[in-house]
């Protein structure tokens, strides 16, 4: 599985992207079309990711993806481990642990996701 993809939502995507890229010393190229927009680093030890602040569950704060190889059946461990799922979906979901902690849950690529990732 790849690395977990920390996504951040900005009110200003350039400022941010300077931000991150300078921090890390990244840089964030545009997503493919089928990935949602916003902007990527996908590298062997970092997934950093930031995209247009919008009104959704996942705009609120960071968030990090993790791939799993079955969405469906991951959504129901979460659930069955004391988490709850804000927002479900068939190729990304938004959910909270059993302590209240927001993070995102990404479909593998060749389960059904085209993209491999998040779309916005």
């Amino acid at each position: 599985m790849p690395a977990p993809l920390i996504e951040f939502p900005a009110d200003d995507a350039d400022r941010a992207r300077r931000f991150w890229g300078g921090v890390l010393g990244v840089d964030l190229a545009p997503r493919p079309p089928a990935a949602g927009s916003g902007w990527v680093s996908d590298g062997d030890d970092l997934r950093l990711g930031v995209h247009d602040r919008g009104a959704g569950p996942g705009d609120t704060a960071c968030l990090a993806y993790f791939t799993v190889p079955n969405i469906a059946a991951a959504l129901e461990r979460v659930r069955d481990l004391g988490g709850s799922v804000i927002h479900p979906g068939d190729r990304w979901a938004i959910c909270r642990d059993s302590e209240g902690s927001p993070f995102a849950l990404a479909a593998a690529p060749g389960s059904g996701d085209p993209a491999g990732g998040p779309a916005r």
